[in-house]
């Protein structure tokens, strides 16, 4: 399971918002294996006032965490973050204004479609 918050400012995601899923999705199905129908954004704008961020990132700054089932290798993971930092750059998005943060919990602390994570049956392998 993937669930993916994206924070930055409201402003910054007028007309964008298509882009940045597409480019973040491509970039978990092809580093984490994960099935091209399962896409799982939240797109989180703040205002200026809401968003506070040291002076040598721009007004682009993102911050993208993935909340995933634990289970993923040390190398799925660094090849996600460096897609990530491809696709986004690709976008104008500069590497200095892109943070990434993963977050893997147990399977047993997810519920989903009435059921613990655990006792799930997935389409995919966690295991990559």
């Amino acid at each position: 399971m993937g669930q993916v918050k994206i924070y930055g400012l409201k402003q910054h995601f007028l007309g964008k918002r298509e882009a940045l899923s597409e480019a973040i999705h491509e970039a978990v199905v092809e580093a984490l294996k994960y099935p091209k129908d399962k896409r799982f954004h939240r797109f989180i704008g703040l205002e200026p006032d809401d968003f506070i961020y040291p002076p040598e990132r721009s007004e682009n700054y993102l911050i993208i965490e993935i909340l995933m089932f634990e289970g993923r290798s040390k190398e799925a993971k660094k090849r996600l973050t460096k897609l990530l930092y491809q696709n986004l750059g690709a976008l104008g998005i500069a590497a200095n204004d892109l943070e990434i943060i993963m977050i893997e919990t147990p399977k047993e602390n997810w519920g989903i479609r009435g059921l613990p994570g655990d006792e799930l049956s997935l389409n995919y392998k966690v295991g990559v």
